[in-house]
């Protein structure tokens, strides 16, 4: 005659089989006899004399690492997604008369390109192209006979970020 398993009892059975074999290992993993050297593992299991009784003992606890009392000074700057790289760009007088004033602030070294374009999108100058660090940054940028009377575009680009403003030339 045929014998009927249920599904609850082979469940059980490998459940039982499975920690069985944790348990195992676990013990499996001591050598000699001895207790691992370490300071991370934490698994005591001397009694009296140089025997060692693993069965008083249970399983050992693996942890990190750790130095009491100590702590870092280390600053790490962790740049987030939403975080802006190039920020507060001023274009400063406007209309301009005799020079370009540019402030503009960096939240992480960067390469930074700063390019003067007519109203079609060609490039007329670059002012600026090089690698900055973080903080707040001025260019000043004298136009005396390089740009003719009437609107350009400012572009600053930091990394993947770019600002376009606009500015009047008269002179």
């Amino acid at each position: 005659m045929r014998r009927n398993f249920t599904y609850s009892y082979v469940y059980t059975y490998t459940w039982v089989v499975m920690i069985a074999m944790a348990i195992f290992m676990n013990f499996a993993f001591v050598v000699d006899g001895h207790t691992l050297k370490s300071d991370t593992v934490y698994l005591r299991g001397k009694t009296k004399g140089t025997k060692t009784s693993y069965l008083k003992n249970g399983l050992h606890l693996s942890l990190p690492p750790l130095k009491p009392a100590v702590t870092s000074n280390v600053k790490l700057n962790v740049s987030r997604p939403d975080d802006k790289l190039l920020s507060d760009v001023q274009l400063y007088p406007n209309p301009v008369t005799d020079q370009i004033n540019l402030k503009y602030s960096i939240s992480r070294n960067t390469n930074v390109t700063i390019k003067i374009m007519d109203v079609l999108g060609n490039d007329i100058s670059t002012l600026f192209s090089q690698r900055v660090e973080s903080g707040d940054h001025n260019l000043n940028y004298p136009i005396s006979n390089k740009l003719v009377r009437g609107f350009y575009f400012v572009r600053v680009v930091a990394g993947t970020e770019s600002v376009i403003k606009r500015i009047s030339v008269i002179n």
